[in-house]
Order: C-alpha cells, then sequence, then structure tokens
C-alpha cells in the first residue's frame, strides 16, 4: 500500500514524530515529571468528551450490517478488503442535516467511520462514488493518523510544518479513496459534490475545475492555504485525475507570513491560528515581564558578587592594618594595598570604606569592629543596588 502513501507525508510524519518524542521527554524531564499530571487530566478530560461522541453516535446513527442497510454494507466492505483491512470499523450512517462529508474517529483502540446521510443521497446516480468516502476515512485509520498524533501533538501547532503535515494526510487519504473507486474520474466526481452541493455536481466539468487551481494563485490565497490543514479543493481533484500533475510555486512571501502564524487545527483554520498566536505573543509579553527585571537583578547581583569577591586582599590588609596599629591608614598605599587589590574601589580614610560606581550605583564597603576584629558590610544608594545586594555582605537584618 506504499503507493498509496503521498510522498510528502512520510517525510514530514517522520519529523513530526521525532521532533513530537524530543518535546515529550524535555517535558516529561524538565518538569521532573509534573508534565504527566496534566496529561492525566488531559486524557481524562478527552474521555468524558469522546466518550460523548461515541454514546451519540451509537445511539442516534444507523450501523451498517449485513441486517442494516446491506447494499452500503457490502460496498464498505468490499473497500475494506481493496485496502487490506482485515478488522473493519465500525461504520455508521448518520443524519447530516444539509452537511455532505464524513469522518472516522477512535476510542479507547476502537475505530469508527461516519458517512453523513447527504453524502449518500447524493450519490444516488453514482453509488460507486460512496466508496471514495469510505476508503478516505478508511486511509485515516490504515495509516495510524488517529493514534501517531499523539506522540506529535507537541509539535503539531508548529508554523508551516503542523498544516502541511495535515494537508499531506488528506492527499494520502485521497489516494486511498480513489483506490476504492472503479475510476478517477468516479473519485474525482465524488468529491465535487462538496464543491457544487448534492445536485449540480452532476454537471461539473471535472478537467475545468481542476484548472481553476492556476487562477487561484497569489500571496493571499498561498497563504491561506499554508496556514490550513486542508488543500484547496480544485488541487486534490487535480491530483486525483493526475497523480503525477506538478502544482503551481507558491508566492515566497506567503511562507514568510505563514511561518509566523501556528497551526491551529482543522477547526477554526486561520482565524483560529491568528488568535493562537496573538495569545503566544501575550504570553511571551507577560512571561518578557516577568524575566527582564528578574535577568536585570541576577546580571546585578553577580557584578556585586564579583566586586565584593574581588575586593577581598583590599578588605583585610584594611583591616590587619587596623587591628596592628588601632589607627586608620592615610592611604591604602600604607596598608601595603596595590593598585590591582584595590580593584578599582576608592578609599575614604575618615571612615575607612571602600566605594565602586558599578552599572546599579555606587556600591560601598563599610567596616565595623567587633570583639578585635574588622567586620565588613556592603550598602548602596537606591532600590535596585538595595535588591541585588550580596547576602554574605549584606547586614543583619535588613530587607530584600
Amino acid at each position: 500500500m506504499d503507493n498509496l502513501v503521498y510522498p510528502r507525508e512520510k517525510t514530514l510524519g517522520r519529523i513530526t514524530l521525532v521532533l513530537g518524542i524530543i518535546v515529550w521527554i524535555l517535558l516529561i524531564v524538565g518538569t521532573l515529571g509534573v508534565a504527566l499530571i496534566y496529561v492525566l487530566f488531559g486524557f481524562i478530560g478527552y474521555l468524558f468528551a469522546q466518550s460523548a461522541l461515541i454514546a451519540w453516535l451509537r445511539g442516534t446513527g444507523v450501523r451498517l450490517s449485513e441486517e442494516q442497510l446491506p447494499v452500503l454494507y457490502a460496498q464498505y466492505i468490499a473497500c475494506c478488503d481493496k485496502l487490506g483491512i482485515k478488522e473493519p470499523p465500525e461504520a455508521y450512517l448518520l443524519q447530516g442535516d444539509g452537511m455532505m462529508n464524513a469522518f472516522a474517529t477512535r476510542f479507547l483502540g476502537r475505530e469508527f467511520v461516519i458517512v453523513l446521510s447527504d453524502t449518500v443521497d447524493a450519490m444516488n446516480d453514482l453509488p460507486d462514488g460512496v466508496n471514495f468516502y469510505f476508503g478516505h476515512e478508511l486511509g485515516h485509520i490504515k495509516q495510524g493518523h488517529l493514534t501517531g498524533h499523539i506522540w506529535r501533538a507537541p509539535v503539531l501547532w508548529l508554523p508551516l510544518i503542523g498544516a502541511a503535515y495535515a494537508r499531506a494526510k488528506e492527499y494520502t487519504c485521497d489516494m486511498h479513496g480513489r483506490a476504492c473507486c472503479t475510476s478517477a474520474e468516479v473519485a474525482a466526481r465524488a468529491m465535487s459534490v462538496l464543491a457544487a452541493g448534492s445536485d449540480k455536481w452532476r454537471h461539473v466539468n471535472l478537467v475545468t475545475y481542476a484548472r481553476q487551481t492556476m487562477t487561484n494563485r497569489g500571496f493571499f490565497a498561498d497563504l491561506h492555504e499554508l496556514i490550513s490543514g486542508y488543500p484547496w479543493l480544485t488541487k486534490r481533484v487535480a491530483r486525483i485525475l493526475n497523480p503525477e500533475i506538478k502544482m503551481p510555486g507558491r508566492n515566497p512571501f506567503s511562507y514568510v507570513f505563514a511561518f509566523f502564524i501556528p497551526y491551529a487545527g482543522r477547526v477554526g483554520g486561520g482565524a483560529a491560528g491568528l488568535v493562537i498566536l496573538m495569545m503566544i505573543v501575550a504570553v511571551i509579553g507577560m512571561a518578557a515581564a516577568a524575566a527582564i527585571p528578574a535577568y536585570h537583578e541576577y546580571r546585578g547581583r553577580a557584578e556585586l558578587t564579583s566586586e565584593w569577591t574581588n575586593s577581598t586582599a583590599a578588605r583585610m590588609a584594611l583591616g590587619e592594618y587596623y587591628i596592628s596599629k588601632e589607627e586608620v591608614p592615610d592611604t591604602l598605599e600604607d596598608a601595603g594595598i596595590s593598585d590591582s587589590q584595590a580593584a578599582g574601589f576608592d578609599y575614604d580614610s575618615n571612615s575607612m570604606s571602600l566605594s565602586k560606581t558599578t552599572s546599579l550605583g555606587t556600591f560601598t564597603l563599610v567596616p565595623s569592629e567587633q570583639d578585635g576584629e574588622v567586620l565588613w558590610h556592603c550598602y548602596g544608594e537606591g532600590k535596585r543596588i538595595q535588591k541585588a545586594l550580596p547576602k554574605s555582605c549584606k547586614p543583619e537584618g535588613e530587607e530584600e
């Protein structure tokens, strides 16, 4: 079945899988396992939401079987056989309320294929067309799209790559749908229902519709496709009719703009992506508002700690001079302190204090005598420098 896999899906699938596993490992290790707690809560939320969907599906939809809509069920089983699916997932017909499509889902290890009634009704004149929808959804199951996203989840929001992987999966499933039909034209005709509706699809010129791809070009058209999980329908029809077709190139600037818009998944499309982008910008802004002051404080404290350490030789020499001679030296030279030992500090002979101008303000070292020993403490003028004073020299009892 390798010929039913869109080539780019293989490449993008490997990239997202590797990146996703790396991010999972970093999350678990970096949070010391706390991330697993959030995963557990997320799984519980998923169980409630998905169980509601499955309960509603089984309580409302019509399950296909040999006794229930046997002709439609026979088509479904034949499609499973063509795709090599030995254990067919449960299949349901569900009232579409005007919508024409199908979908696949999974719950606790069981897969389900659902086709909407309006889609089946639209195919009354082309019964084989329903097979395209069966095949497309079975393709999602066959290729593990319903399970593989768990490992890739942390990176599927990434701009460009997340949406590209989603579009590649759609092309792959279109190929599975085509394999279940008797011809490429039948598959393309079935897809045209999504474009022209339940009646006018019969009159759509498929080749002309596929060529319409060439007119939907330019910055905005390319940008909105790049941030969407679905290729344009004209492109999908064109690939079904001719898998080897070469699509027109995209505007290079559309990639630049799309790079800044996270992929929002299949609900909401580009608009949701913009919302997520604004949320990310807001979060980054709040994080920066908290992190930048903390970073400046860290740098300031590191600078003052370094100055405190550099003054060790001068402080020790001054203390020894005072204890031995019981007087304050007039100059640093009198205490035997060289320029390198002074480390750029200015000396005040009146108080035997040392001071130096730093990026935060004036850093002052003041001595005091206690039990025949000279003790040194550090001070600074202003909240910024006071907050950054090293704990090793800050006077006892002084607030942070």
